[in-house]
Order: C-alpha cells, then structure tokens, then sequence
C-alpha cells in the first residue's frame, strides 16, 4: 500500500496541458491564480502532490537521454526505419538533432513541473535572487513550520529538475517567478555556473527548511516526500560536480550517521512493490497502479520484444536494452558465477535481454506500480568514496556494497566457487589508486544500473569519452557496424565529441524572436 501517493482530485488539478506558445512559459492556464487558490496550508499541499506528480512525465523519456546515450543500453532494432526507432538510434549514436520529439518532450515536461514548483514557492513567499533562496511572507496562510516543510520540498524537486537540465543541456533558461508573454521572450540562456548557484541556493535552503528526522521517526503517511537528507544528498552529488569534496564530505556523513537510512539485506527487496520506501531509499519518484493514470510505464517498455504476456501484460517494447558490454560485467569469466544483482536487474526472453528491474504483475499496460529511486543509500555510501579518492575508508564503503551483492572484497582472498568477484582481488587488476575511479564506476553501474546515473557519472568524472569510445569499440562489430548505412567507428567516436550535450528544441527557439539565443555546439 502506498503511504504517500499521487491522487488528487481532478478538480483541484490546475497545471494542466499548456496552451502557450513558448515552452517555458509560467503564465496562469486558468482563471484559477496563485493568489485565489493557493490559500492555506491545505490548498498548497495539495498543490505540491501535483508537482510530485508531475515528476513522473519526465521519465518516460529520460532513459533515452541517459541511459540509451551511455554504455548501459542501445537499441535493439538498429535497421528499422520508423520514425520512433529513428530517433532512438540517433540518441544512441549523438547523431540527435534540434527537432528530435523525445529531446523535446523531455525538456517540456521538464519545465512544466518546475512551473508547477514556482506556484508552490510563489505562494508560500519564496524568491531567489543573487545566489539566495530567501523566504518571505507570501500569500497563502500557514504557520512557520508548515509553510518551511512545504517549501523546502518544492525547492528541492525545482532544484532536481533544473539539475537534470543543465547536464544534459548546459546553460538552460532560469525561471523562478511569474513572467509576463513579453518578459518571456527577453530571457536569455543562462551560464552553467550561474544554473549550479541556483541549484546550489534551492537545495540548501531546503536543507535548511526541512526537519532532519530519522527515518525510523518518519510518519507512515510521510514516507515518500523530500526530507532533509535527500536534499543533502543531492547537494553533495552537485558539490562533487565543482570539485568541492570537502562540502560534499560533511553532507555525506551526516546522512550516512544520521538519517537511518541503511543497506538492505538484498538487493532485490529494495525494488520490490511489497517493500516500497523501505529504509534504503532515500527518494523516489511514486507511481500507482489501478487505472488512475499513475502507474509506471517501464514494465512493459522494457519486457522483451514480442513476448506477449510471458513476461507482462500487453506484451513488451524491448526498449532500454542491456548492452553486451555491461552482461558481461556481471559474469566472473573464470567460472561464469553471476553478481546476485544480476538476476534482479537483467534477464533473458528467448535470446533476447531485457532490463527487469522494474517489473511487477500489471494488469493494464503501462500501468505498474514500481516506485522509481532517485537517490538510494548506496549511492550515498559510493559518493563518498568517490569523494574521498583512493583510501582505506573508500575501498571500505565499496566493500559494504559490494557484500550485500555477493562479490568479492578488496583487497583479500577467496574462494570463485563460493562468491562472485566483479573485478580481481589481486594481481594486475587489483584496486589501486590509478584505477581506484575506474573500479569505483563500474561498482556504480552495476549497482545503480538503469537508474538513470551512468551518463551523468561518466560526465562528472571527466570519463565520458574515454569509456564510451572504448563502449563504441568493444560493440562495433556485434552491433553498431549492423546499422544500415553503417556508422564508421571512427564517425561514432567523434560525435562524442561534436555533440556531447543535447540541443535546446528548435520549437523553443523558433517561438522566441525578442532575443537571440544560441545553440549548443554540433546543431
């Protein structure tokens, strides 16, 4: 049973589909403002459910351009020559261009909850200005505490979204209030930076506002919405984007001592529909199954091609589909032992792999109930290893994931017949400081796999070409060399380098004739 969902009633819905003309416009899509509905503590509540549901839309598109745009997935039908598949081939190739549909259904969703997230704040009397989140009076009636939880949540999902954004795209529009159609079109593209001081404000000020409860104190209906710890989570993942590791190190001990969040026993139960916001997951986006239009649509988006209902109902698309590159990460050649976090994350239909993590028994298509985890306890434990660098506290924290999957440690000795060993754990191959960030990667993917973090990892790394040429290589000839005309490899690894950011839609920037607004590098 979902302690905290998404239903709200339809008629207290008002971020509805948009009738504007630019993408990122704020402008109220009613008769219903701010100021007449967003009264009390109730009416934003209610409010903010929406822009927690307004999180899940994102979604269906983001695997596309994280995971199909790393060495986690591709796609599987690479001849095929509808549209759809088209576009997949070229996100999965940086062959993408300004007018590619899933680009832009991602950045529009994108922008719309973050305009449903400024409602919130505008309400409740937040603003932002010269780096600051500052909290005001505002318009809706609450107490204090009420009106600080509110808002930290809200500032928390506006500063994950403009997050997502700005690494996918670079300089982005930055909107944090109201604007009028005119004032619109006269924002220009903001600098990275200046989106990270943004970013870095709102989750702060969140971290600030929100109560840091142990999750052992978290009430049941609770579980589910932003805490102070998934907020300070974030914080460090961005402060370990700017090279700020000691920030990042404070923030990542308080929340590996303080918040009793912890490693499950198994790694399966962390995904399981029967053991949701469970004490591993520090946030998640909710869905719904029941016909409410909640539900997750990754079941049977991911099941195996054309295999009917052996898998789910209403058969599956095949999509996301597990490069040989990353299966074979799971097996230890020596004796072909599996990872215990293999059989919970990939499986095989006829031939065919596909990514199972997030399968349950749906009895609509695109209709499961599977919660999808943004920021997890293994993450945290493997972000401060990465923090720290080579050292015997962050082989440690690796450890600590890497036993709960039924691997090996480093350093030691045993046995390959009675545990899996991912890597080595002497010899050439041993974790060393030369290979330490290479080591810790690979545990990252394998243990967030289809999570949405690898392309995300390798750009924060500074190891995004590297290993995506060496992907590019090692499935050339098994895959990529199949596409009709044929990609030359070397073509492959230069748009790496020509395109590595997407475009900001062609639509967003044909509807703004106020300004000039430049285009990403390769468009």
């Amino acid at each position: 049973m979902k302690a905290f969902n998404y239903i709200l009633p339809l008629g207290l819905l008002i971020t509805g589909s948009t009738a504007c003309n630019k993408i990122i416009d704020l402008k109220p899509e009613s008769n219903v403002t701010v100021e007449n509905y967003y009264r009390n503590y109730d009416e934003v509540k209610v409010a903010l459910t929406g822009v927690y549901n307004g999180m899940q839309k994102p979604l269906e598109t983001e695997w596309m351009l994280t995971e199909l745009r790393s060495d986690m997935s591709k796609q599987g039908s690479p001849n095929s020559t509808s549209v759809a598949n088209i576009e997949l081939n070229d996100l999965n190739t940086y062959l993408q261009n300004s007018s590619h549909t899933k680009v832009y259904d991602y950045w529009f969703y994108t922008y719309k909850n973050i305009r449903s997230a400024n409602y919130v704040l505008r309400s409740l009397g937040v603003t932002y200005a010269n780096g600051q989140t500052m909290m005001g009076t505002g318009t809706a009636q609450m107490d204090d505490d009420q009106k600080r939880q509110l808002a930290g949540e809200a500032l928390f999902i506006r500063a994950y979204h403009y997050y997502n954004l700005v690494r996918l795209f670079g300089g982005i529009f930055i909107i944090t209030d109201q604007q009028t159609p005119s004032q619109l079109k006269k924002i220009a593209r903001s600098s990275v930076p200046d989106c990270y001081k943004l970013i870095e404000a709102d989750l702060k000020a969140a971290t600030q506002f929100l109560p840091a409860m142990n999750y052992s104190a978290q009430k049941q209906e609770d579980l589910g919405r932003v805490t102070s710890w998934a907020a300070k989570s974030l914080l460090a993942k961005l402060y370990l984007q700017l090279g700020r590791k000691t920030e990042a190190l404070a923030l990542l001990d308080d929340v590996i001592g303080n918040s009793g969040h912890a490693l499950l026993s198994s790694y399966a139960d962390v995904f399981s529909i029967n053991n949701e916001v469970n004490k591993e997951i520090i946030f998640t986006v909710r869905f719904k199954a029941g016909g409410l239009g909640l539900g997750n649509f990754m079941a049977n988006t991911f099941a195996a091609l054309n295999s009917g209902s052996a898998i789910v109902n209403g058969n599956g698309s095949g999509l996301n589909y597990p490069t040989a590159n990353l299966e074979a990460k799971y097996i230890a050649p020596a004796t072909g032992f599996a990872d215990k976090r293999k059989s919970a994350t990939i499986d095989r239909y006829n031939a065919l792999t596909y990514v199972k993590k997030f399968l349950s028994p749906v009895m609509v298509k695109n209709d499961a109930e599977n919660d999808f985890p943004v920021i997890r306890f293994s993450d945290v434990l493997l972000l401060k290893a990465e923090a720290l660098g080579f050292t015997d506290e962050s082989v440690g924290l690796i450890n600590q994931v890497r036993a709960r999957a039924g691997a090996g440690t480093y350093p030691g000795t045993g046995n390959f017949s009675a545990q899996f060993y991912l890597y080595p754990d002497a010899g050439p191959e041993a974790i060393t400081p030369d290979n330490f960030i290479y080591k810790l990667l690979e545990e990252r993917r394998i243990e967030l796999a289809f999570e949405n973090q690898r392309l995300f990892d390798l750009y924060r790394t500074g190891k995004f070409t590297e290993l995506m040429e060496a992907y590019y290589t090692s499935e050339y000839d098994a895959h990529y060399k199949r596409f009709k005309p044929a990609i030359p490899l070397d073509e492959l690894k230069s748009n790496l380098h020509v395109r590595p950011l997407l475009p900001i839609p062609q639509r967003e920037l044909d509807t703004n004739n106020e300004i000039e607004i430049g285009q990403n590098d390769g468009y």
